[in-house]
């Protein structure tokens, strides 16, 4: 099976390590043995003015997700919202009520139902390709997730390169090491199988550390500076 999924990760931290935006939305492609990624999209956002309700993860997360899957013509699309892996393009208004989710979840999915589900509905009767909303439960979504914090350490040796320094946050239970040429990551969580990714990039006159959130446990704090 060939699986298309989206995740949006890694956060710009203010200087008492918290989250003011979010980083990268990535797509990617996933095949058997379902490790790593065989094609990975980006698409960067400005942590500076971001919407951290989760509306507009979602949206850009599927809109890339669907931009991919026209490329790769994937078996079926994974989003990364919990609900049990229900069709996208069958979230109706009565559907999203009787979601056993929260009273705020359900207030996103419907206004984001007015966007994303005749989006699906349109992929789906062009493509045959379905898009689930199933969260992570999903491996490809974790994969995706992965990436975004590998995306987020390219973003942030950019800025850093510019700017003088930066502090991001990585998604949880990962890891990433700059090399020369490319950035390494893989998940920390034994229970996982060994999901990894890697990126080229431009690594040169840059400094970093890696070490873990004071206040957030499982999630690691990447320092990027200018050499």
């Amino acid at each position: 099976m060939r699986i298309v999924a989206a995740d949006t990760g890694g956060a710009l931290l203010d200087e008492g390590y918290n989250p003011m935006g979010l980083i990268a939305t990535v797509a990617v492609l996933v095949e058997k043995p379902y490790r790593t990624a065989t094609l990975s999209i980006v698409k960067y956002e400005n942590p500076f003015e971001y919407d951290m309700s989760g509306r507009q993860a979602l949206r850009e997360e599927a809109l890339l997700a669907v931009k991919l899957a026209r490329k790769v013509k994937p078996d079926v699309v994974h989003l990364d919202s919990t609900l049990g892996g229900i069709e996208v393009r069958k979230l109706d208004d009565v559907t999203i009520d009787a979601l056993m989710i929260s009273e705020r979840g359900k207030a996103v999915w419907h206004d984001l139902r007015r966007d994303l589900q005749p989006l699906a509905r349109r992929f789906w009767e062009e493509t045959g390709i379905e898009i689930l909303a199933i969260g992570k439960s999903s491996v490809p979504v974790r994969i995706a997730e992965i990436y975004s914090g590998l995306y987020t350490a390219k973003w942030a040796i950019d800025y850093a390169r510019e700017h003088g320094k930066v502090v991001v946050g990585l998604p949880r239970y990962m890891r990433v090491e700059i090399r020369p040429g490319k950035i390494y990551g893989e998940s920390l969580d034994p229970r996982e199988g060994g999901l990894f990714g890697e990126i080229e990039a431009e690594t040169e006159g840059i400094g970093w550390e890696l070490y873990p959130n004071p206040l957030v446990r499982n999630f690691m704090v990447l320092e990027v500076w200018r050499e």
